[in-house]
């Protein structure tokens, strides 16, 4: 699953081959000259943020362990007033599994991808957990495979460096977002040359 943001077409852009505009990513017009009064030389900017789907987060999920645990201690609380003396000892190790639990799933809750075609430069970040990975490229030079079809992660390479992204993008959809990276390539690469 992905997280998709909405998006603003800039009228200075025609929209993409197969007619379906941006829609993973989020378009950027260039600043505009007072003393021209158009479009700066400066080539449009486009950001992609695509983020693992799900319902974890870090604050309803302490509410929901908090709730959890609040259950769990009060009926092990109500058995131990009948005389289950083992309950409460098991109703704590059931919580610190259930909060173990939770806690490596937070971990990548805020897993994703990031691109940004800025300036002079393509810069695509990929967090995982708390690490961070980031390559930084030539936008001239970046080739975006495989092609339109495949249903694999998209590799952008360029300059001896690689990274793969797509992760959090249905398989099915990752052709359009490998179409949607490739256009805003061309499309900064007319803009660059004027």
């Amino acid at each position: 699953m992905t997280s998709m943001s909405t998006t603003t077409i800039f009228t200075g852009w025609p929209a993409l081959p197969s007619g379906g505009g941006i829609r993973f990513g989020r378009e950027t017009p260039p600043a505009r000259s007072a003393a021209q009064g158009s479009a700066a030389a400066d080539p449009c900017t486009v950001d992609w943020v695509l983020e693992r789907g799900g319902a974890l987060a870090p604050r309803p999920v302490r509410w929901l362990l908090a709730g959890a645990g609040a259950l769990a201690l009060g009926i092990a609380g109500l058995l131990r007033l009948r005389g289950a003396e083992l309950v409460m000892p098991l109703a704590g190790i059931e919580l610190l599994a259930l909060a173990a639990v939770m806690l490596l799933a937070l971990r990548h809750a805020t897993d994703c991808e990031r691109i940004a075609l800025h300036d002079d430069r393509l810069t695509v970040e990929r967090v995982s957990g708390r690490r961070s990975f980031r390559v930084v490229f030539r936008p001239a030079w970046v080739r975006v495979e495989p092609r339109y079809g495949d249903r694999s992660l998209i590799e952008l390479s360029g300059q001896g460096r690689r990274i793969t992204v797509g992760r959090f993008v249905r398989p099915e959809l990752r052709s359009q977002l490998a179409e949607e990276l490739r256009w805003a390539l061309r499309r900064w690469q007319q803009r660059a040359v004027h």
